[in-house]
């Protein structure tokens, strides 16, 4: 058989490199403001529902003006090399317009009315609006990576290398989780936002260079989009073949659940370490960073143990398990020493590398190549239901069970928050997202997905 580009191990790893350092950035961004809750609360009079509207609003155009459904479509139409760019140039549009509402371009007092139903402060509505833009490229950055790495890694190391990828971009996660609020200390809230956006350049700029890759591998291939045969290019109608699967509508479910109970902890996780736990502000997030930082190494090792073995189901399932431990261990309110937290947070570490590593390379085993991007695009929709109103909802219960403890820190007070109510939600979520995993093993025992069956077959 004639070699193509990504029969060279080196060929396809270094375009495994190459992707993930956008993503790398993009995790970065997403974030970068995660560990400064009491920093904003201090130095721009922030309440926990203004929190709750920034930190959601990534999922706000991806959810509400359908943009996830769309840019899977542009995925499967247009090809990875046009959604590279595309992606991109939509997370650093979005990663200016929030710095420069931190930097002063916006009021940190007067009032914009949205929709005449809402009164959101100028700063807080621009830096909401920012992040909104940005979500929709790093959302649609994911997907198409996610077919590009099953495009250069199908029938080869694909879940290692999804677990790889997860876990160079994971790093962006543990960085600005470890060392943003210290930096915000030190330099200001602007530049550091800042800092994060000059990486998001460079990851645009190095999708640039992946698309040269790329562009080659189809040449060899003989399957530039001009040359696809019609069968086997995406159609509209195609979307009714997945939305059809029940198999696809689980793995959905499992994503919106479990994210949702992992993705907002970084967000609120840093303000339980200060309220619950008594840590610094300065190293507030340096405990929640371990999670992403422990799923560098953990997802890809269980990913390679899916290759080679299998037991896909049974990864999905002994994450959410531990989920719920995590999360009632979090809960508890007599449960307050950080010796604790910090051994809690390695567990969740480890339920955060179990389940990614075996859910994402599990859907081309049940949707066909040519609906991937589609596919994909419609789970992170669906999982941007959670990640949209999980934040929002915490910020909310958080400031109507404390009632008057935001204006007493903005204030200059000592006071702390109660968690113990709010934390309830993540741990509904868990026992759910146990349920449905439960419920996808069951489903490939029935249809044969071969979901327990290792990936490499030669």
């Amino acid at each position: 058989m004639k070699r193509v580009l990504r029969d060279s191990k080196s060929a396809r790893w270094t375009a495994l490199v190459i992707l993930s350092f956008t993503m790398f950035a993009g995790y970065m961004f997403t974030e970068v403001i995660s560990p400064m809750k009491p920093i904003l609360e201090r130095t721009y009079g922030w309440k926990s529902a203004d929190f709750g509207v920034v930190t959601s609003a990534y999922g706000l155009f991806n959810v509400f003006l359908l943009m996830l459904v769309f840019v899977g479509i542009l995925l499967d139409k247009f090809g990875i090399r046009f959604s590279t760019i595309a992606s991109g140039a939509l997370m650093i549009i979005g990663g200016f317009i929030k710095w420069f509402a931190f930097k002063g371009g916006f009021s940190t007092t007067e009032e914009i009315n949205v929709l005449w139903l809402w009164n959101i402060k100028e700063q807080v509505f621009f830096a909401g609006l920012g992040f909104a833009i940005f979500g929709v490229g790093v959302e649609y950055a994911g997907i198409t990576v996610s077919k590009a790495v099953v495009k250069w890694f199908k029938g080869k190391e694909m879940a290692l290398a999804m677990g790889m990828q997860v876990a160079i971009a994971r790093i962006g996660s543990f960085a600005p989780l470890a060392f943003g609020a210290l930096l915000a200390d030190s330099y200001g809230v602007p530049f550091t936002v800042l800092m994060v956006v000059v990486f998001l350049v460079i990851g645009l700029i190095g999708f640039f260079y992946y698309n040269y890759m790329d562009k080659k591998l189809d040449n060899q291939l003989g399957e530039t989009e001009d040359l696809m045969s019609e069968e086997d290019k995406f159609k509209i109608s195609d979307l009714s073949v997945i939305l059809g699967n029940k198999g696809f509508w689980l793995i959905a479910l499992l994503c919106v659940l479990f994210y949702s109970a992992v993705f907002p902890f970084y967000k609120y996780g840093p303000d339980l370490m200060v309220n619950k736990f008594g840590v610094s502000e300065k190293w507030a997030g340096l405990l929640p960073s371990l999670v992403p930082f422990g799923t560098m190494f953990l997802t890809p090792f269980f990913g390679s143990i899916y290759d080679k073995k299998g037991k896909g189901a049974t990864l999905m399932i002994l994450g959410s398990l531990l989920l719920i431990v995590v999360h009632t261990i979090f809960y508890l309110p007599f449960l307050s020493n950080v010796v604790i937290a910090f051994f809690n947070v390695l567990i969740l570490g480890i339920a955060f590398s179990l389940v990614p590593s075996a859910m994402w390379p599990s859907v081309p085993k049940i949707i066909p190549e040519k609906q991937l991007g589609s596919a994909y695009a419609l789970i992170f929709w669906i999982q941007n239901f959670g990640l949209w109103g999980i934040p929002l909802l915490v910020g909310i219960v958080l400031d109507k069970t404390n009632p008057g403890v935001a204006e007493a820190k903005a204030g200059g007070q000592d006071v702390v928050y109660n968690y113990a109510s709010t934390w309830l939600i993540f741990v509904s979520l868990t026992f759910v997202a146990l349920l449905v995993a439960l419920l996808i093993k069951r489903e490939d025992k029935l249809k044969g997905y071969g979901l327990e069956r290792p990936n490499i077959t030669d």
